[in-house]
């Protein structure tokens, strides 16, 4: 028995649970098609509206209905009274006080009334159907010649006085007309009492009329305005939905037009039909659409010109380039046999021309870029091994410099199928841009893998970027100072090259910086060649991986801003022209971090922006 209670609270308990779930699951769908729909908002809001609104109405005409019945009924019932009152008088005239006599005058006079009643049907009272006359005596206060008080076993009565309700009795018995409707074994009655005063002995008569006509009659009349109310909300609800469809689809072409401009289908125009509000929309939007096409195709036009100029400049630059390289290195092999000062100059011709070789290498590969030709070479390495090997690259700069490079890698391989030039070249610009701004300070190089990405961050703890600065950091040729001489001979160009080639690998660079805190540099690339970082790709290492160290004398951590950069290649080519180092004339990448708004210390001494360096 208990097991058997038990599968049954189970069961009862699995089928609560399946209908919440249902009605959770529908409240859900509905709530979705409320926020997503337009005409389903429209068209349930005018339902709504239209039910309270027919319901009023309903409401209000059923009362109105009703009391207009129960007022003629009432009318028709007080008149036919009246005269079948005039017959009972008639009949009762001279009644006797004895019980046994005035028993038979009442009989007598009740199926008088019943069988014929002349006056009543001459009258409008005839309208008020069948009843039930009462004729009874019951004046408590009455003592019949020689006895005492009456009693209440005295009242005497024909018909069914138990129906008439005891203060409809004391109001007639106390000689004033009164009405009341009341039920009796579920048939409701409306009953008229009036007292006869033609007698020594105070009489009353009572007429029961039912109701029942009545009430069929409103019951009909609330069933028929029931169902005239549904068919007319149904009506409202076809109606408010064609006249919202007629407006909706429209707008919903609309929207579909320019989701289709906004994916490229610049050819995408709207129908025009008629001159209304819909069609003055469709004209405008076709005219923007049209203004739009025009001012792209100029953009492309002119960015595919400005490709071909760069490209072109710099191919036709090669040639008169090397003759004066040529020249510039005789010059710079015999500078010891110069005066001082012509020596110095031979050796500032040759510096320029490394500078100017780089610069012609990072336009070259910026008119590839945009151009849209540049391709991975992907392989699968360890990138433990090229973050080795740009630190042995770096350690010179870092020596003059004061720094220390620190890797921080893992035990085990950091496999990832990448392009191992393109990475090298990113490390190798964000290495050298941190020892340069790293003020003799260690830089951190540390790197994380997981089952979906490779992370890298450069940490440096020198000036820093300034508030803002660390969306700046990847524009083409931006400077946090202008005024600042340029230490290493970057371009200006590496950090936007950089932010490119971590956008071919389908990742990001991002950039992290507070002013007097240092700044950091993060890399996270794909394990697999062909896969995008999404908002659920877990990242290996934080930004910055480790809290901001505190100059002395301050007692409190910097709000550090970090900035994502991602690799698509609306954000590489927007903003300023810019873009990262490519491979100077020897084979090296150029490194740049041109613009990373590091900050001046308040000594008032000088300090360092990050600008590529070029190798």
């Amino acid at each position: 028995m208990r097991k058997r209670l038990a599968s049954l609270g189970e069961a009862i308990v699995a089928l609560v649970g399946r209908v919440v779930s249902f009605w959770r699951d529908t409240a859900a769908a509905i709530g979705e098609r409320w926020r997503s729909s337009l005409q389903f908002k429209v068209t349930v809001s005018t339902l709504a509206l239209s039910t309270a609104v027919v319901f009023v109405l309903v409401m209000l005409l059923q009362y109105q209905i009703a009391e207009r019945l129960l007022d003629t009924k009432r009318r028709a019932a007080i008149a036919q009274t009246r005269a079948v009152l005039a017959t009972a008088e008639s009949e009762l005239e001279g009644i006797d006080a004895n019980p046994e006599s005035l028993r038979e005058r009442l009989e007598q006079a009740s199926r008088k009334i019943t069988s014929s009643s002349p006056a009543a049907h001459e009258l409008e009272g005839s309208a008020a159907g069948a009843f039930e006359p009462v004729l009874a005596s019951g004046d408590r206060s009455y003592a019949g010649v020689g006895n005492g008080p009456a009693t209440p076993d005295e009242s005497i009565f024909v018909g069914s006085y138990g129906n008439v309700p005891t203060d409809l009795r004391e109001f007639v018995e106390q000689g004033r007309e009164a009405e009341q409707i009341h039920t009796v074994g579920g048939t409701t009655y409306l009953i008229i009492g009036a007292p006869i005063t033609t007698n020594a002995r105070p009489l009353q008569l009572y007429l029961l009329f039912p109701l029942s006509s009545e009430q069929n009659t409103v019951s009909t009349v609330q069933n028929t305005l029931l169902a005239g109310a549904a068919v007319l909300l149904l009506l409202l609800a076809g109606i408010a939905n064609l006249v919202t469809r007629q407006v909706v689809l429209p707008v919903r072409r609309a929207a579909n037009a320019a989701a289709r401009f906004a994916e490229g289908d610049l050819d995408k125009r709207l129908a025009v039909a008629g001159s209304d509000d819909l069609s003055k929309l469709a004209t405008s939007y076709n005219e923007m659409a049209e203004s739009i096409q025009t001012q792209i195709r100029q953009l492309e036009e002119f960015g595919q010109l400005q490709r071909r100029f760069t490209s072109d400049v710099s191919h036709e630059l090669r040639t008169p380039l090397t003759t004066v390289r040529m020249a510039a290195d005789v010059l710079h092999a015999s500078r010891e046999q110069f005066p001082p000062g012509l020596a110095r100059s031979a050796e500032l011709l040759a510096d320029e021309l490394d500078r100017f070789e780089a610069l012609l290498g990072d336009l070259l590969e910026i008119s590839r870029l945009d151009a849209g030709v540049e391709e991975l070479t992907a392989e699968v390495v360890d990138v433990r091994s090229i973050v080795e090997r740009v630190r042995e690259q770096v350690k010179v700069l870092a020596g003059s410099a004061g720094s220390t490079i620190e890797l921080d890698l893992p035990d085990d391989e950091a496999i990832a199928e990448i392009d191992a030039r393109r990475v090298e070249r990113i490390l190798r610009n964000l290495v050298a841009n941190a020892v340069d701004h790293g003020e003799g300070q260690p830089v951190r190089v540390a790197l994380g893998v997981n089952d979906e990405a490779v992370a890298i961050t450069v940490r440096d703890y020198g000036v820093g970027l300034r508030q803002g600065e660390e969306e700046l950091v990847f524009n083409r040729f931006w400077r946090a100072d202008p005024s600042r001489n340029r230490r290493t001979g970057g371009t200006g160009l590496g950090l936007a090259i950089s932010q490119e080639d971590a956008r071919l690998h389908g990742g990001e660079l991002e950039a992290w910086g507070a002013y007097g805190y240092g700044a950091c540099f993060r890399l996270t690339l794909p394990k697999a060649q062909g896969a995008e970082l999404t908002d659920l790709t877990v990242i290996p290492l934080d930004l910055p991986p480790d809290p901001p160290a505190l100059p002395a004398g301050d007692g409190q951590q910097p709000d550090g801003d970090s900035a994502s950069v991602p690799g698509d290649a609306e954000n590489a080519r927007g903003g300023t022209d810019g873009m990262g180092g490519a491979d100077g004339p020897n084979g090296a990448s150029g490194a740049d971090a041109s613009g990373d708004g590091s900050a001046t210390a308040d000594t008032g001494e000088p300090h360092a922006d990050r600008e590529e360096v070029n190798w």
